[in-house]
């Protein structure tokens, strides 16, 4: 390929980086990598800057192109590394326009240009609507692909960047979100999942400002031929009715939800600037439950937020047991420049990291618990490829089975701790195509 494109961060950077490369290859870039960076942590910012001094090293000869959160948020500082042709910002990734003019700009000889030059970076602030975007052929054989449905956030807690990154909430209408899975769903593929940065805002802007939920709904009417269906991390505060009604009545919204909450003690949750309390999330997660009793959920918990004492991280601990957590993602506190929390009383860096390693342990255990709880159970997995597959509850499977992308019903024989094992046959009499999920 002419165009690499090197992905850090979300599900949703790596959606895009199959648009980024169909746009750059198609604009004429010849021998470029591309930098799809995360803003998040300032961990993520310094492994896409290591990653392009190395890529620098292996390829002398290649241009390096740098977008994403961090580009959009530091673009001055990625321009200023020498290995650096061009910095494009998180709007301008997706527009083929921006990849011709880049595709000219990196033809010109760079020798002693000025790192100012480099950049090209739009107000992302000024961007209130959103296209949708479908890539024609990358997905094509994938088992699981995602779709993206809304973009920025209009939310402010304190200790993130994104929505400077991304800027503020905006939709795909949802007419076109349905016809992109009716699309994929008639290439053959099993599973769609519906992305975002802020989904349960996904409608605000749209005419008859639509919920996530009337969303998921329309796709399930609308498209009867789709498998199974899933949604990325949501906002529990915001999760309306409709969506838990589709989560209690249809099958093929898959039993599984990620959600965003960040910390278990209510003044955190404060000063982060959240918009629920403890109780509100253990509440959700109970409801959920009662719905879809069989239900994996799965969190985003933040270690040695500022001003967190002892006894509040233990009641963020604690949620891994009371919210019946299965999949946490640890993010160990980083000051993001210009965020409320970087200017708080800060916790000790050791601190963090040892509460970030209590957390994981605290996941780690819960998996095994319910990795556990699998063994006999017949499930439907989705092959992803000839060596794993996933639950309808995501949980990951080790198969040999050599049909990736199909959708079978196995039995749980046991676990080794952090994939399930399976009997590795298609059971007698199952076509491949059934996938309803029995009810509990």
């Amino acid at each position: 390929m002419s165009v690499d494109v090197v992905t850090f961060g979300c599900r949703l950077n790596a959606f895009e980086s199959e648009l980024i490369a169909k746009h750059a290859e198609a604009a004429g870039a010849d021998d470029t990598i591309v930098i799809n960076s995360c803003a998040v942590t300032n961990e993520a910012v310094a492994q896409a800057r290591q990653s392009i001094r190395k890529l620098k090293r292996e390829r002398p000869a290649a241009r390096i192109v740098v977008t994403g959160c961090a580009a959009q948020t530091q673009a001055g500082m990625f321009a200023a590394m020498p290995e650096v042709d061009r910095v494009i910002g998180n709007d301008d990734k997706l527009r083929p326009d921006a990849w011709r003019a880049t595709t000219r700009a990196l033809a010109v000889p760079r020798f002693g240009i000025d790192a100012s030059e480099k950049v090209a970076v739009s107000d992302i602030m000024a961007v209130m609507e959103m296209a949708p975007h479908l890539v024609d052929g990358f997905q094509r054989g994938l088992p699981r692909v995602f779709v993206q449905v809304q973009n920025g956030c209009d939310h402010r807690c304190t200790f993130c960047i994104i929505p400077f990154g991304r800027g503020n909430s905006r939709s795909v209408p949802m007419g076109a979100v349905v016809d992109q899975v009716r699309a994929l769903a008639d290439r053959g593929h099993a599973e769609i999942v519906l992305t975002g940065v802020d989904l349960t805002s996904y409608g605000a802007g749209l005419p008859g400002t639509p919920k996530l939920g009337r969303l998921v709904k329309q796709i399930l009417r609308h498209v009867p031929e789709l498998r199974r269906l899933r949604i990325s991390s949501i906002d529990s505060i915001e999760a309306d009715a409709d969506l838990l009604d589709a989560l209690a009545d249809d099958a093929r919204l898959m039993p599984h939800l990620h959600l965003s909450l960040q910390a278990g003690d209510d003044l955190i949750l404060k000063r982060m600037k959240r918009r629920h309390a403890r109780a509100d999330a253990i509440a959700f997660c109970a409801q959920v439950r009662r719905l879809r009793p069989d239900i994996t959920l799965g969190a985003d918990l933040i270690a040695g937020f500022p001003t967190e004492t002892e006894e509040m991280f233990a009641r963020s601990l604690d949620l891994v047991e009371e919210c019946g957590l299965t999949f946490l993602h640890v993010f160990p506190y980083s000051p993001r420049p210009g965020t409320p929390a970087a200017r708080m009383p800060q916790v000790d860096g050791a601190v963090i990291r040892d509460r970030a390693r209590r957390l994981r342990a605290a996941g780690e255990a819960a998996l095994r618990r319910r990795l556990e709880q699998e063994i006999g159970c017949q499930r439907e997995v989705l092959i992803e490829s000839e060596t794993q597959g996933r639950t309808e509850h995501y949980l990951p499977v080790a198969t040999t089975t050599a049909l990736p992308g199909t959708v079978q019903r196995l039995t749980i024989t046991g676990h080794h701790g952090a994939r399930l094992l399976v009997q590795n046959s298609v059971m007698p009499g199952l076509d491949p195509g059934i996938h309803a999920v029995p009810k509990n």
